[in-house]
C-alpha cells in the first residue's frame, strides 16, 4: 500500500492534482473557522444543544458543525445539494428543461449547470434570511445578535449567500483540477471533522462511567460492519441480459452482439436518507421553535430519535423515498423504446411493453433490496442508542448516514485516483 502511494505521488500531474485538491480542503476548513459578525457565538452554541435531533442538527453535521457556529461557510453545500435536487426534478416537470439534458449535449448541460449556479445563489439567500431570523429571535425571544438594525442582517445575510457560492466555486475546482467530485470530497470532509470530537464524547463518556465499555465496544463493531456491508452493496448491481439482432448497412453488417443492462441495487446512493431525515426531523424541529411544545408527550415518546416509534417512521420513510427515488432516475418505458429503436431486446420478453412491464418488474425487486439496505444501516445507530440509553451513540455525526457518504467518497475517490494511474501503466491503486 505504501510503495503504491509512493508511486502515485511520483506522477507528477497526480501529485498536483491531489495538492491542488487537499488545499481546497483547507480553504474550506480555514472558513469554516471565521465567524460572521455581530453574532454572539456562545448564546447560538447553547441554542444548538437542544435543537441536536432537529433539521438544525442534520444541517450542521453536513457542514462540520459550523452552521452551530454560524461561520462565512455555515450553509455549507446544502443550498447546492437543493438546487441540484429542484433542477433535476424540474427536468421531468419542464420539457425545455427535459430537451437540455437529452438532447442539447455539452451546451444543454453548461446550460443547466449555470442555472443550477442561479438557483443556488437564490436558495443560498433565502437559507441566509432565514437563518438570520433565527439568531435574531435567539432562546426564548433572546436575540443573539451584539447589534441591532438592517446593516447587521445584510451583512450576516450576504455573507451566509456568498460563503455557499463560494464553497460551490471550490466544488466546481476539486472536480476539474482536483481528484474525484469536489462537492462530495467537501462534504466528506465535513463529516470527517466532527468525528473526532464525537468520538472523544464516547471515551469520556466511558471513562466518567457514563457509558458503559461494552456499548463503545458494540459501536466500533457495527460501524466496521456496516463499512463492509456499504462497500459490498455499493458495487451490487442486477444485469438484465440483451441481445441486439443483426442488420445490414451498405457491405458491412452490425449487430448480434450480447450485453447487458445494468441496474444498481442503491442507484439512490444516500438522497432518500437525507430526504427521510428532513421530513422525520420536521416536527421536532416545530417543536424547538415552540418552547411549549418542548416537553409534550409526541416529542419525548415519538419525534425523539432516541426512541423506538421515531425509528419505524424513520424505516418507512426511508423505503418511500427510496421508491420515489429510483422512478426519476430510471424509466423502464424509456429504456425499452430505445431498445427497441437500436433493435435490442431481452432474451424471452417481446420489445414494447412487455419489455417496459419486465423492467419495472424487476426495478421494483431491486428497489426494495436496496431500500432495506439503506433503511438498515441508517437506523442501526439509533437502535442501538435505544437499548443501550446512550443518546451519544445514536447521533446523526456518527449515523448511517454521516458513514454511508464518508465511504462512498472514499470508494469513489481512489477508483478516480486508481483510473489515472492505469492510465500511465501503474498497477492499481489497491494492490
Amino acid at each position: 500500500m505504501l510503495k503504491t502511494l509512493k508511486n502515485a505521488w511520483a506522477i507528477a500531474e497526480l501529485r498536483k492534482k491531489i495538492l491542488f485538491t487537499l488545499f481546497i480542503v483547507l480553504i474550506y476548513r480555514l472558513g469554516n473557522a471565521v465567524p460572521v459578525p455581530y453574532v454572539d457565538s456562545e448564546l447560538l452554541a447553547d441554542y444548538f444543544t437542544s435543537v441536536n435531533n432537529t433539521i438544525l442538527g442534520l444541517w450542521n453535521t453536513m457542514s462540520g458543525g459550523s452552521f452551530s457556529m454560524a461561520t462565512i461557510f455555515a450553509l455549507s453545500i446544502q443550498p447546492y445539494i437543493n438546487a441540484s435536487i429542484i433542477i433535476q426534478l424540474l427536468t421531468i416537470a419542464i420539457p425545455a428543461l427535459e430537451r437540455l439534458q437529452k438532447e442539447g449535449g455539452e451546451e444543454g448541460r453548461k446550460k443547466l449547470a449555470s442555472i443550477t449556479r442561479y438557483t443556488t445563489v437564490g436558495i443560498g439567500l433565502v437559507m441566509g434570511f432565514g437563518y438570520y431570523t433565527l439568531i435574531r429571535n435567539g432562546m426564548n425571544g433572546q436575540s443573539m445578535l451584539t447589534e441591532s438594525g438592517i446593516w447587521p442582517a445584510v451583512v450576516i445575510i450576504m455573507t451566509f449567500m456568498a460563503g455557499s457560492a463560494l464553497i460551490m466555486w471550490m466544488g466546481e475546482q476539486i472536480t476539474e483540477f482536483g481528484v474525484g467530485n469536489g462537492i462530495s470530497v467537501i462534504l466528506f470532509a465535513s463529516i470527517i471533522a466532527r468525528f473526532p470530537s464525537s468520538v472523544g464524547t464516547m471515551v469520556s463518556n466511558v471513562s466518567s462511567g457514563s457509558l458503559a465499555w461494552w456499548a463503545l465496544l458494540l459501536v466500533i463493531i457495527g460501524a466496521l460492519l456496516i463499512i463492509v456491508l456499504i462497500v459490498i452493496v455499493n458495487d451490487a448491481e442486477r444485469r438484465l441480459p440483451v441481445q441486439y439482432s443483426k442488420r445490414v448497412v451498405g457491405r458491412k453488417l452490425y449487430g448480434g452482439q450480447s450485453t447487458h443492462l445494468p441496474m444498481k441495487v442503491n442507484m439512490s446512493g444516500v438522497m432518500p436518507i437525507i430526504f427521510a431525515s428532513t421530513i422525520a426531523a420536521i416536527p421536532a424541529t416545530i417543536c424547538a421553535f415552540v418552547p411549549s411544545w418542548q416537553d409534550s408527550w409526541l416529542m419525548e415518546h415519538v419525534f425523539n430519535t432516541n426512541t423506538v416509534p421515531y425509528a419505524i417512521i424513520y424505516f418507512l420513510l426511508i423505503i418511500f423515498f427510496s421508491y420515489f427515488y429510483s422512478t426519476i432516475q430510471f424509466n423502464p418505458v424509456e429504456i425499452a423504446n430505445n431498445l427497441k429503436k437500436n433493435g435490442g431486446f431481452i432474451p424471452g420478453i417481446r420489445p414494447g411493453k412487455p419489455t417496459s412491464d419486465y423492467i419495472k418488474k424487476v426495478l421494483n425487486k431491486v428497489t426494495l433490496f436496496g431500500a432495506i439496505y439503506l433503511s438498515i444501516v441508517a437506523v442501526i445507530p439509533m437502535l442501538i442508542g435505544c437499548f443501550t440509553d446512550a443518546p451519544a451513540l445514536s447521533g446523526i455525526s456518527l449515523g448511517g448516514t454521516s458513514i454511508i457518504i464518508v465511504v462512498g467518497v472514499a470508494i469513489e475517490t481512489v477508483r478516480a485516483i486508481e483510473a489515472q494511474m492505469l492510465m500511465r501503466n501503474y498497477k492499481g491503486f489497491l494492490e
